[in-house]
């Protein structure tokens, strides 16, 4: 098996700190080896009939699905789910193998 993709979207609870949570995120993540490359965006496109209130998107690549297993139970993950979780009023997640069809272009 190849790359694992970790995808998550969210729609925060009112009143959260977005930014900080963000900002958490991204230390998070740069800490754990596992995680091969992360990115994260905010809707600016969509009307609110189709975003549904979900306003984030958030994509980590691992190297294969044996190093997602690694960063789920990683103390860091652990201990940053207790501030990510609570700030969450609705979130989805999708975990899947890549299927690559076009390969990102050199910059």
């Amino acid at each position: 098996m190849g790359a694992f993709n970790h995808y998550v979207i969210v729609k925060f609870k009112d009143g959260v700190a977005v930014e900080e949570i963000v900002q958490g995120l991204e230390k998070m993540v740069s800490g754990i080896d596992q995680v091969k490359s992360f990115e994260w965006g905010k809707d600016i496109e969509n009307h609110e009939m189709l975003r549904q209130g979900f306003t984030h998107a958030f994509l980590m690549r691992f190297n294969g699905k044996e190093d997602f297993n690694a960063f789920q139970t990683h103390q860091d993950h652990i201990e940053f789910a207790k501030i990510f979780s609570p700030a969450v009023e609705n979130i989805v997640v999708l975990d899947f193998p890549s299927n690559l069809v076009k390969a990102p272009a050199p910059a």
